[in-house]
């Protein structure tokens, strides 16, 4: 079964997160991916852990299926004309090295669109390529500090908080997807390719969201909300006999039900609760006489009541209930694999789930080096060609690989 991106090849000079990320879902929707690191791996994940498995990390698995590799030592002009090469005949170039790297090496956008006017080539950097920031590296933990995300995350107890996964990176990853396609989709009208520039701040700033509406509209510094919301209420963690579960009411007629269903339904025609502006004013009297009434079961009791009558609610689950949960199994969230070093690696499935052209998660994370001998002869590079590339330490094949 052919992939909705099969045909599709991807030249893809990131590491870390962000950009392997994007690449990973081109990947799994059957575009032909080429990850190129140094020889010996220079994606830094490689060596984040533990968890390792046999030496293999946990990290650098999340992030890198469906992916062939090659190792070329970009440093010397022998490696970088290996990447044009590679490039007369790829869809899409992808990189995050800082701004100015690529322009360096002559590997910018502006020197291999002469030798490939179709080619979409992705930057991922911090900060962008224009502005006073543009020479600064990015990192997650530093942009969710400098785009205001801490500043809304946490409690005023505990004060600013990073979010548990490094979301900027995500978030980047699947903008950068989304531009990617897009400019794929406006190339079959025009003929030709183009740059796009992604920055980790913008991307943060923009998933401020409705947050960054309110700072706007009203110019009032928002505060950390914890689990609250800043609009709605009730919608936030609240304890019951045995711990905590969520409750999301959105809108009055919901209100109503729950309170019908908790016993109280004279709270839903106070004047302090009867409409959402009202219990955002009185929050915190509401959310004691909801927490006192929730006392009288535990959670499990509560979520099935309140599922019955279309509550929104939820349990707020660990790790292994995630994985275990029937509705995460049936969905293929869940996928097994077999990897060279590791053994058997679980992997996270593809949320994206097409009718025809299903995704699909077929090679795993790549040994740095697996494929570059492969890769080289398919590029028109001859056996000796590639020795005469090996013994200079430009490149790294297959057999190296196994053997680090």
């Amino acid at each position: 079964m052919m992939g909705a991106l099969t045909g599709l090849k991807v030249l893809d000079l990131t590491r870390v997160l962000a950009g392997p990320y994007c690449t990973m879902i081109l990947a799994d929707l059957g575009a032909d991916v080429i990850k190129v690191e140094a020889p010996g791996g220079s994606d830094e994940t490689r060596a984040w852990g533990p968890p390792f498995q046999n030496g293999v990390s946990a990290y650098y698995l999340c992030a890198n299926r469906n992916k062939r590799s090659i190792t070329v030592n970009l440093k010397t002009e022998e490696g970088r004309e290996i990447i044009r090469t590679l490039a007369k005949e790829a869809d899409v170039l992808i990189h995050n090295f800082k701004t100015g790297s690529m322009e360096n090496w002559s590997l910018d956008y502006d020197s291999l669109k002469h030798m490939n006017p179709r080619l979409v080539y992705c930057s991922i950097t911090g900060f962008g390529e224009t502005g006073p920031y543009r020479h600064l590296p990015g990192y997650d933990y530093i942009i969710q500090g400098m785009s205001g995300l801490m500043s809304i995350t946490g409690s005023e107890e505990s004060g600013p908080m990073k979010i548990g996964v490094a979301m900027v990176d995500i978030l980047t990853g699947l903008y950068s997807a989304i531009s990617i396609e897009a400019a794929l989709l406006e190339r079959e009208k025009s003929g030709e390719g183009q740059k796009i520039d992604m920055s980790l701040m913008d991307t943060a700033v923009s998933s401020l969201a409705n947050v960054a509406s309110n700072y706007l509209m009203s110019g009032t510094i928002p505060r950390r909300l914890g689990n609250d919301h800043p609009n709605i209420v009730p919608y936030s963690k609240f304890k019951a006999r045995d711990g905590e579960m969520i409750i999301a009411v959105g809108n009055n007629r919901q209100f109503a039900t729950l309170c019908e269903v908790m016993g109280i339904s004279e709270i839903a025609a106070d004047e302090r609760f009867h409409t959402n502006e009202a219990r955002v004013k009185n929050k915190q009297e509401l959310t004691d006489i909801l927490e006192s009434r929730l006392q009288g079961k535990p959670i499990q009791e509560w979520l099935e009541l309140f599922s019955q009558h279309n509550i929104p609610c939820g349990p707020i689950a660990t790790m292994d209930q995630v994985f275990n949960h029937p509705q995460v199994i049936a969905r293929d969230m869940v996928a097994h694999m077999d990897h060279p070093e590791a053994g058997e690696i679980k992997l996270v499935g593809s949320p994206i789930k097409l009718s025809r052209t299903k995704t699909k998660i077929e090679r795993h994370p790549p040994i740095a080096g697996e494929h570059t001998a492969e890769i080289l002869q398919q590029a028109g590079y001859s056996q000796e060609e590639i020795e005469h590339l090996k013994e200079k330490n430009i490149i790294q094949i297959y057999q190296e690989a196994f053997s680090l």
